[in-house]
């Protein structure tokens, strides 16, 4: 019989997401607004995919779809072959602002993200090993205030892990951190992803944090010819070359970022990588 601490370590495995001609509009001052159209991904199991495109071209809107707390006007979001019907547990979210709770301890914190079926030993035994592994261990009796903004995002991810979710989804996590901060959490990101093997989907500003982090890129916005207000839709699917981690400095993401920056409309000239 496993023990609970063995029993905590069995994490939930990754699982495939698609989305087939998925569209999603808003009434907005009485008027129409569409915001995605004729969205189609296939998204593997354990694979990391980011989501890049201008402000407003609907990427938190696209994750909403895969998280379940929106849904599609078109289009049907699968998880594993399964139709989406409201929140899916199997998915878990974490966002740009870390959304701790101030009166609680970061080991609380953590614990709500567990499942209210788990077991109070199991469940505790989880909470102390996804300490342990975003290195929050030392710091489980402190509460939000007292930590950094890069330790209480890496207490949310922790959360969010709790559940053993087979697709976890991210929408900027890291965009309010520091640019040092940011670079760690990476790193880190990808160490969690090599433990506990979710299906990853990341909203992202940062070209560069893109092309080190995901399997493939994908570019949203509107094509050319459309009127603005048609939605955005896929402009294009980049896999990124070599295998996780990648050298920073390599020439091939260099290409790679040029190439996305200006499906973006930034020049190439401009010494900044983000939009």
């Amino acid at each position: 019989m496993p023990t609970a601490t063995s029993s905590a370590r069995t994490t939930a495995s990754a699982l495939p997401v698609s989305l087939v001609d998925v569209g999603r509009q808003f009434e907005v001052n009485g008027d129409t607004r569409r915001v995605l159209r004729d969205i189609d991904l296939e998204i593997a199991a354990g694979e990391i995919v980011a989501l890049i495109g201008a402000s407003g071209s609907g990427k938190s809107t696209l994750l909403r779809q895969v998280s379940g707390l929106d849904r599609p006007d078109e289009g049907v979001v699968t998880i594993d072959g399964t139709p989406l019907v409201g929140v899916d547990q199997r998915c878990a979210v974490a966002f740009q602002e870390p959304r701790l709770l101030p009166w609680q301890t970061i080991e609380q914190n953590v614990r709500l993200g567990v499942p209210r079926t788990t077991a109070r030993a199991e469940g505790l035994a989880r909470v102390r090993e996804l300490l342990d592994l975003v290195q929050l261990g030392a710091s489980a009796r402190l509460r939000p205030r007292q930590v950094s903004g890069g330790m209480a995002q890496r207490a949310s991810l922790a959360r969010a892990l709790a559940r053993n979710p087979g697709v976890l989804l991210l929408d900027e996590p890291f965009g309010a951190l520091d640019a040092l901060t940011r670079l760690r959490m990476q790193d880190l990101l990808l160490d969690i992803h090599s433990t506990e093997p979710a299906t990853i989907l990341l909203v992202t500003h940062d070209v560069d944090e893109a092309l080190y982090l995901a399997d493939r890129v994908v570019l949203l916005g509107t094509e050319p010819g459309y009127p603005e207000n048609s939605g955005a839709t896929i402009r294009r699917i980049i896999t990124v070359p070599g295998r996780r981690p990648r050298d920073r400095g390599d020439a091939a993401l260099a290409h790679l970022r040029a190439e996305l920056l200006v499906g973006l409309g930034v020049s190439t000239h401009h010494p900044a990588h983000t939009f």
